[in-house]
């Protein structure tokens, strides 16, 4: 798992989201064995449970999963979960801003759906 640590969040919440970035992208596959907590207190230079308290929220989740002894595991669909729970918070955050200020300039639907189209085409070159 890479990534650095900021001042930005929570620590435990950038650990939770670097293990839910690497579930993302495959590093960590369906029923795989994710860094225990002293693991990454020591690759972050991070007190264990605060760690743990990253860990614990993605096992609160369902992403993660106990294996009593053993250690944690991505749980089966964690990938869908983390997209899904990722969509909704960037609906909840960008969309709805987003529909916000365009009602306020006096766009309609039609012109804003078109100003993404565009933004999307402009991404793509």
């Amino acid at each position: 798992m890479n990534g650095t640590l900021n001042e930005q969040s929570s620590i435990y919440l950038q650990i939770a989201k670097m293990l839910e970035d690497s579930i993302l992208r495959g590093i960590y596959q369906e029923g795989e064995q994710v860094p225990s907590t002293n693991e990454l207190a020591r690759q972050y230079s991070i007190n264990p449970a605060t760690a743990a308290k990253g860990i614990n929220l993605l096992v609160d989740e369902g992403i993660l999963y106990k294996k009593r002894g053993i250690g944690m595991f991505v749980a089966e669909g964690a990938a869908a979960l983390v997209q899904n729970k990722r969509k909704a918070a960037f609906y909840d955050t960008y969309v709805t801003a987003l529909v916000k200020e365009a009602k306020s300039l006096g766009l309609d639907g039609e012109e804003l759906a078109g100003m993404i189209r565009r933004a999307f085409e402009e991404q793509a070159r």
